[in-house]
């Protein structure tokens, strides 16, 4: 009797059917993955710039700014305001946003909102504590 020594196409098919399932699971993972430290990155840049706000600009000036960017927030990394996809914040399309309220004439604001939409999760949003 002949033994032949290999496999079958039957076993080749088997092993790559389990290979593409282990794959795609890995792929499927890496982005819900990737989507959470994006979203992390998100909550890290609204608290610093929530902090920024409560714990410098308020008792320096006394109130919340119309709007803010680099310039009046120095006290934060510039690079907090461009969110994880790299839109800055006040762009269409960037997942940052702040909204001032009650503001005067001179745009000094008594409340303010940030927000920041998360990918898995809900938003993430933080309100003046003054």
């Amino acid at each position: 009797m002949n033994a032949k020594k290999g496999f079958t196409v039957i076993e080749l098919m088997v092993v790559g059917a389990f290979a593409t399932l282990l794959l795609v699971i890995f792929f499927i993972q890496k982005a819900n993955i990737d989507a959470m430290r994006r979203d992390e990155d998100r909550k890290t840049a609204i608290n610093a710039m929530f902090y920024a706000l409560e714990e410098y600009y308020h008792p320096k000036n006394g109130y919340y700014p119309e709007s803010i960017s680099e310039e009046n927030l120095p006290v934060i990394d510039p690079q907090l305001f461009t969110d994880p996809l790299g839109v800055n914040m006040g762009v269409e399309g960037s997942s940052y946003s702040y909204e001032a309220a009650n503001c005067n004439n001179k745009g000094e604001c008594k409340e303010f909102t940030l927000r920041a939409i998360l990918e898995k999760e809900d938003n993430y949003v933080k309100k003046n504590r003054n």
